[in-house]
């Protein structure tokens, strides 16, 4: 049975004076800022879509990851990623960098390493986000 997400976002003024914000209509987390500073020069406490994206392809990887090792009957105790999704003003989103950690008993560095790929490959916001570079570093805790 398919499952529909939301999150709607609201935006006044013009791109670079304007601000506005996205809330999560699914899961009634919250309501964050957004504006187009914190989008081109970072911020730490107004969010962006790439962070939003890079929120959605972490936990995405790390559930694919997941699956694939508890299939390989070699579940973890723990998986760790932090997915880094790049912009640049002019350009758009130019790549999603996923740096996973795990922690898998039992298992080698050579599978874990074709594991994590597949994983990558597999994961459906990685295959949403075909259209750019999505690179991985995977280490063995």
């Amino acid at each position: 049975m398919p499952v529909t997400s939301e999150a709607a976002a609201t935006w006044t003024g013009s791109l670079t004076e304007g601000s506005g914000t996205v809330s999560f209509s699914s899961s009634h987390l919250g309501t964050f800022p957004l504006d187009w500073k914190a989008r081109s020069e970072g911020s730490e406490t107004t969010t962006t879509p790439e962070e939003l994206i890079a929120a959605a392809h972490s936990s995405c990887f790390s559930m694919a990851l997941s699956h694939a090792l508890a299939g390989n009957g070699t579940p973890p105790e723990r998986v760790d990623t932090t997915a880094s999704v790049t912009f640049k003003p002019g350009t758009g989103i130019t790549g999603s960098h996923l740096n996973v950690n795990a922690s898998v008993p039992g298992l080698d560095a050579e599978t874990f390493q074709r594991l994590a790929e597949e994983a990558k490959a597999g994961c459906p916001v990685s295959q949403a986000l075909s259209g750019i570079e999505i690179t991985l570093e995977a280490t063995l805790a």
